[in-house]
């Protein structure tokens, strides 16, 4: 038997989720979490073999998690399950340590899978975010000028994204004048945009 354990902020989504795994005979869900930043404990609280995990999470993203998981327990294998087939949350999830990359609306059949494959030991990524991956190549911002972008999705002055993240507002100016370079926009919320729809954020 299969322990699965699923991590998304949405309820519905675990649900489903859990009903559609429940219906295979080698597969047993054996805990629920709704947050990034909660999984590790739960994960040793559950004993999961696989964790099917979603991106974008309240406390901590499920790149994040991932890490934060196969720091702690490296036995457990990470399946990320998103919405959103970004080539940059690819990368960046296969950098974390996830063993698979699947899409939301991957069949069940498929989905149950790639859930033994990865158990397996196997790496189970989605064919199409695959090529989209490869032609995207990799994210062209410095780890500063990702930590400001993501900082400035959520609106503010440059003085406040300064203060925030504890850098001279020349400095913030810098990084946002070279983001947006790099990513070929024409303004701070376009570059936003751009390096979100790839995933870099």
């Amino acid at each position: 038997m299969i322990k699965v354990m699923l991590v998304d902020d949405q309820a519905l989504v675990r649900g489903a989720l859990a009903a559609l795994l429940e219906l295979e005979s080698d597969l047993q869900v054996v805990g629920e979490v709704g947050r990034g930043d909660e999984v590790v404990a739960a994960a040793r609280s559950a004993a999961p073999d696989v964790v099917l995990m979603d991106v974008e999470m309240p406390g901590m993203d499920g790149i994040e998690a991932t890490a934060a998981l196969r720091t702690a327990l490296p036995s457990v294998r990470v399946l990320i399950v998103t919405t959103f087939g970004r080539p940059g949350f690819l990368r960046r999830g296969l950098q974390a340590g996830a063993a698979g990359f699947v899409v939301k609306d991957t069949p069940a059949r498929e989905l149950a899978d790639a859930v033994r494959r990865v158990h397996q030991g196997l790496r189970v990524v989605d064919p199409a975010l695959a090529t989209d991956s490869l032609v995207a190549g990799e994210s062209p911002l410095t780890q500063r000028e990702t930590e400001v972008l993501r900082t400035a999705r959520s609106g503010g002055t440059v003085a406040d994204l300064a203060g925030t993240l504890f850098l001279s507002e020349g400095t913030v100016r810098n990084h946002l004048s070279s983001a947006i370079g790099k990513t070929g926009a024409r303004t701070r919320a376009e570059a936003v945009q751009i390096a979100d729809n790839n995933g870099w954020l």
